[in-house]
Formats: structure tokens, C-alpha cells, sequence
């Protein structure tokens, strides 16, 4: 396993209202690739292993074993220091900020303790530190209502579907709060990632979740990002818009043969699509690639509905 790479100590007069924050900024120096600089402050900052952040950006182990030794080697060969950067050079880096807090929260999401709420102070303090850059509030308003749903996605420690979810168990003042941080990104003009991302979200935390919008939200956020992950989700909007026929002609072409949501979100189109057979191959290979215990659970409860007929 890799060493942590150590905490640079505290300046005298800190700019940032997390300490925290200083760590993440000085870890994103522009001199490091975009993809090193998160993963070596994921190390640093939350002492997540090389295999966490392995899966976080769907590489092997190996793969990511060999960026943040990279990493590492360049900060010692080009001296880089790891200090405060002045404020002015503080947009320069906050893509790699943004990447970074929202791969925290999802590693306290998936259940990696108290990671979600600490990743959320972060994302108050970037708001706070940054008030007119859209994408910060935009991560903020997308991990505010993403959590709002904690209480009601596990029921005796396994998943509940967001369909199935009792909305009253939801965070409706959490949810009012994203959606301020929202409105403040919107009217700043932002059109990014994080801003599209919270949007769909906001779709997602009312009485009915607005299928047909969410599906053309990700159709943008697809274009900007090219990322199959979101291609995915948007594949299962359009099963839920349009039938689970479309779900699976979205995702035929994708290219996430490691990643378990791929092979379950193609059980289930399959399943409803009347393909047992076939859903069933993929039920197996998402088990074999998942790693949630109540994910597992879940997947092999399907399974077994679908061996029983």
C-alpha cells in the first residue's frame, strides 16, 4: 500500500474556512494531470486505499497504483511546493477541487462513514470562499439533495429504489437548501456539469420524479462530458420515460464492462423486457463485479425472484 502523503502544516493566516480546503487546493497544482491531482488528494485528504480510488475512476488497481506514484515522483522532481496558492490562481484549480469533494461524497454515500457529510462542509465552505462560481454552488445543490434521501434508501440495511422510498422520510428543508444554492448558480449563468447534474436531482426530489426532463438533462450533460456513466444514467431515464426497450438500446454501446451498474440496469431492462436468460448472465455479472454489501443483497434478491419465475 502507498503512503499517505503528508499534511503540509498550517499557514498563519488561513484564507479558507475548512482547513481541509487548503490540503485539497494544494494538492491540485496545475502542474499535476487533472486525474493525479484527485487521486493523490483522495490519499491525502480522506486515506482512502488505492483500490477505493481505483474504483471511484473505473481503472484497475494497478493502473492507479502507478498514477500516484507518478504523482508523487513529479512534486519531488519539480519542487512543488505544497503551500497555500494566492487567490487570485484559486479558479485555475477548482475543476480538480470540484472532482475531488464530489468523490468524497460519493465514498460516504456508497457508506464510507462519515465521508458524505464532511464533503458537504466542504462544498459550504467552497460556496462560501467562491460565491459567484456557479459550479461550486451547483456541486453544493447536487450533494444537498442527493443526501436529503439517506434516511429513506436503506430500510433495515437494504437498498430501497428511489420509487419505492418514503418521501417523508426525506430531507424536505435539505432539499430547499440545494435548491436556493441552485437558483444562485442558475442565475449566474451556470451551464457546467454540477449545475446540470443538480438540476436532474431537483427533478428527482419532488412527489414524482420527471422521467422525461431528467433524460434530456443527461442527454446535455452527455454531450459535455462524454462520460459513459452518464450515459448510463441516461439510459435508465429513458427506460423509465419511454421503456426499458430504449434503457437497453442506450447502453449497448457503452463501454463499462467492469462497471456493476451497467450489467444490473441491464438485468433490469432484460427482466422487464420479458429476457429472463439473459438477465439473469447479467444479474451474475454484476455480482461478481459488486462490492456494497446491500447492493450485493439486493442484486442476488433479484436473482432469486428471477430463478423462481
Amino acid at each position: 500500500m502507498l503512503e499517505r502523503e503528508p499534511v503540509p502544516p498550517e499557514p498563519p493566516d488561513t484564507v479558507f474556512a475548512d482547513e481541509r480546503l487548503e490540503l485539497i487546493f494544494t494538492c491540485c497544482h496545475p502542474a499535476l494531470a487533472t486525474e493525479a491531482q484527485v487521486a493523490l488528494t483522495l490519499r491525502a485528504l480522506c486515506g482512502l486505499s488505492t483500490a477505493d480510488i481505483a474504483r471511484a475512476f473505473l481503472v484497475p488497481d494497478a493502473t492507479m497504483a502507478q498514477r500516484l506514484v507518478r504523482a508523487k515522483r513529479k512534486i519531488r522532481q519539480a519542487g512543488i511546493p505544497f503551500r497555500i496558492p494566492p487567490a487570485h490562481l484559486l479558479p485555475d484549480r477548482l475543476s480538480a477541487v470540484l472532482a475531488v469533494v464530489y468523490l468524497v461524497f460519493n465514498a460516504g454515500y456508497d457508506g464510507q462513514g462519515d465521508l458524505a457529510a464532511v464533503a458537504i462542509r466542504l462544498g459550504v465552505a467552497l460556496g462560501e470562499l467562491m460565491p459567484d462560481e456557479p459550479e461550486a454552488l451547483g456541486l453544493l445543490a447536487l450533494m444537498l439533495m442527493h443526501d436529503s434521501r439517506r434516511s429513506a434508501r436503506l430500510s433495515g440495511g437494504e437498498i430501497v429504489l428511489l420509487a419505492d422510498q418514503d418521501r417523508e422520510l426525506w430531507d424536505w428543508a435539505q432539499i430547499q437548501a440545494g435548491r436556493q444554492a441552485l437558483e444562485r448558480a442558475m442565475l449566474l449563468g451556470g451551464e457546467g456539469p454540477y449545475v446540470l447534474q443538480a438540476r436532474a436531482a431537483s427533478l428527482h426530489a419532488q412527489a414524482e420524479s420527471d422521467w422525461v426532463q431528467i433524460a434530456a438533462l443527461y442527454g446535455e450533460l452527455a454531450e459535455v462530458t462524454r462520460s459513459p456513466v452518464i450515459e448510463l444514467n441516461r439510459a435508465v431515464a429513458l427506460a423509465e420515460a419511454e421503456g426499458p426497450h430504449a434503457g437497453l438500446g442506450a447502453i449497448e454501446h457503452l463501454d463499462l464492462d467492469d462497471y456493476h451498474y451497467l450489467h444490473a440496469a441491464r438485468a433490469d431492462f432484460l427482466r422487464r423486457l420479458g429476457r429472463p436468460g439473459e438477465a439473469r448472465a447479467s444479474y451474475e455479472r454484476a455480482l461478481a463485479l459488486v462490492r456494497s454489501d446491500p447492493e450485493r443483497r439486493f442484486l442476488q434478491r433479484r436473482l432469486a425472484e428471477l430463478q423462481r419465475g
